[in-house]
């Protein structure tokens, strides 16, 4: 269900964007309003013409002042078109610039969204939002500059020329425009709710089809492409709906309107008959009052077009502004720190997290990781191990209690200091389409070709690089789809190993690797350790054997820790279960 929405937010948003450039919106507004001004005085020439031509005595002195009119008519057309070009330049020279900057604007606000924002949202459809806010502004200063103020101009300009020339006419022209403009807007206000729901159908849309497209292996290993056409079909025939009634609401509009317009005809001449009969008008003023009567049926006809784009406009852009207006739900504190690592110890304490109301996952977790230890975490699904690492990142905040990292609270320290002291190599690696070079020099932006070169060696990158079309020139696919698994992960590695944080987290850094790759990583990783504090995520109990510390975790605590051969001790212990059960596969796969 559409909400109600204001559009005050949304032009909020954009006036605080075009004030940015004052002389280019100062320009553009003025030279409008000077241009319909022209419009409305030239018909008075005209008038003044045809009353000449009416009452004068053909000659000379009569052609001649007829002339001197045309040459006024002239002088004014001329200055309207002048008129009309600097306001067009202005509006070329501001809209891309303004465009540009909302595009930004947007962009830099949404990345620094936290990882559940992103976690529960389409990344199709925020693309979508963030192009559709910035496209948006053009259309809504396009019918400001080149709709609105022409219409409030002309209308003013004819209702103040028209109650000059006779009250009578004034009036008439003015109740049938308050008549026109207040349906308009009661009809496009109407109409809004149904905009907005098609905009935010639209996303909808947009966001099965990114998903659809992203998932594409996975549609086609399990069949689903049919399944997949009737999501996207049944979204887009809702979508098809909503614009087909939006559609068909604005067609009667346009019938009622026609009614309006063939009524102020009939209506406006037939009162300059009265008046001319009774000698108050001349046949000038026929001229005048019909040059008014197509100029304001022409501005006046496309107003409920004007309104419709206007609010499809605000419809589209609002959901963006929603997300703008959206606190950031990780923040730094005011006045943070730096973070200092010397040691790289880091402690847990008294912790808890909960992911809602009804779903806790830690529950006063304490553990304390001594600077340059290397610790692994291990335990059953679900236990928590991955959740103590994003915390530590700060990808979440901590519900209860505070983490430590060389005794700074985390939360006190700005996230990108925080961040930069550590690295991860995650389970599965996303790569950017980008070229090899660039994801790897990603760990470390300012790094040399030669720095980049000696990572992607160290993490045996080299290996398959060598075997790729434009060596570290090729470009990997979307999230890297043209690498395999175990590739993608070696490409963390090297990231990781640029990057040479004093921190190394790794969630399960091995496990798209074969036995071969595996070996070499694992000596990789082994440099790439030393004088780190690391804290390692297992499911595959061979490779965390050599830590110096192993912690087991269940159900968001710390059930023991210790050494490999400390924990096989523990007869019953959920290590010693989990190794038993995972045993016979390290005898025969792993190689342990």
């Amino acid at each position: 269900m559409a909400r109600k929405v204001s559009v005050l937010p949304v032009l909020r948003v954009y006036s605080k964007h075009t004030a940015r450039y004052p002389v280019a919106a100062l320009l553009a507004v003025s030279f409008a309003v000077l241009a319909k001004v022209i419009d409305v005085i030239v018909p008075l020439y005209y008038k003044r013409f045809f009353d000449l031509v009416a009452t004068s005595v053909p000659g000379p002195a009569a052609a001649s002042a007829l002339v001197s009119v045309l040459v006024v008519i002239f002088l004014l057309l001329l200055s309207r078109m002048l008129s009309r070009r600097v306001n067009t330049f202005a509006t070329i020279w501001l809209e891309p610039r303004v465009m540009r900057d909302l595009a930004q604007t947007c962009f830099s606000y949404l990345i620094d969204h936290s990882y559940s924002f992103f976690a529960n949202s389409f990344t199709g459809s925020l693309v979508r939002r963030l192009n559709r806010l910035s496209r948006s502004y053009e259309d809504v200063l396009d019918r400001f500059l080149f709709d609105i103020i022409p219409l409030v101009v002309t209308l003013l300009g004819i209702i103040v020329v028209l109650f000059l020339r006779n009250a009578w006419l004034g009036v008439i022209f003015l109740i049938w425009t308050f008549l026109v403009l207040g349906l308009q807007l009661a009809i496009a206000r109407i109409n809004f709710r149904n905009n907005l729901l098609s905009s935010e159908k639209d996303s909808e849309a947009t966001g099965v089809l990114s998903d659809s497209l992203a998932n594409d292996m996975t549609v086609k290993i399990f069949t689903g492409e049919a399944h997949e056409r009737g999501l996207y079909a049944a979204v887009s025939e809702a979508l098809s709906n909503l614009r087909y009634k939006s559609w068909l609401f604005g067609s009667y509009v346009d019938a009622v309107q026609s009614v309006l317009m063939i009524g102020i005809e009939f209506v406006l001449m037939y009162a300059g008959i009265v008046l001319w009969r009774d000698g108050a008008l001349t046949i000038g003023d026929f001229a005048l009052i019909q040059a008014y009567l197509i100029a304001a049926i022409e501005q006046l006809w496309n107003f409920g077009n004007i309104i419709r784009r206007l609010y499809e406009a605000f419809a589209d852009s609002t959901e963006m502004v929603d997300i703008l207006d959206l606190p950031h739900e990780i923040q730094d504190r005011l006045h943070a720190g730096t973070l200092a690592v010397a040691q790289g110890g880091i402690e847990f304490k008294s912790v808890d997290f909960n992911f809602s109301e009804t779903r806790s996952v830690l529950k006063d977790f304490n553990l304390s990781i001594k600077g340059k230890e290397k610790v692994a975490l291990v335990g059953p699904s679900g236990a928590g191990k991955t959740t103590i690492t994003k915390l530590l990142f700060r990808f979440h905040d901590v519900t209860a209690g505070g983490i430590f990292i060389d005794g700074q609270n985390i939360a006190s320290v700005t996230q990108e200091s925080l961040r930069w002291n550590m690295a991860l190599v995650p389970q599965e690696p996303i790569l950017f389409h980008r070229t090899l070079m660039e994801n790897i020099r990603y760990g470390r932006r300012d790094a040399t070709d030669e720095e980049v070169r000696g990572a992607a060696k160290q993490a045996h990158c080299e290996e398959f690089i060598a075997n790729t079309p434009y060596g570290y020139e090729t470009y990997v696919g979307e999230r890297g789809i043209k690498l395999s698994g175990g590739e993608r992960q070696r490409i963390a590695i090297a990231r990781a190993i640029l990057k040479d944080a004093p921190i190394l987290v790794l969630d399960e850094a091995t496990s798209s690797l074969d036995s071969e790759s595996e070996a070499l990583i694992q000596d990789a990783l082994t440099r790439l350790m030393e004088g780190k504090t690391v804290i390692a995520i297992a499911h595959r109990l061979s490779t965390v054997m050599r830590m110096d510390r192993i912690i087991v975790i269940e159900g968001g605590k710390v059930v023991t820790s210790g050494t490999h051969d400390e924990l096989l001790r523990h007869e019953g212990g959920l290590y010693k279960k989990l190794w038993e059960i995972q045993a016979g596969g390290f005898i025969t796969g792993d190689g342990a």
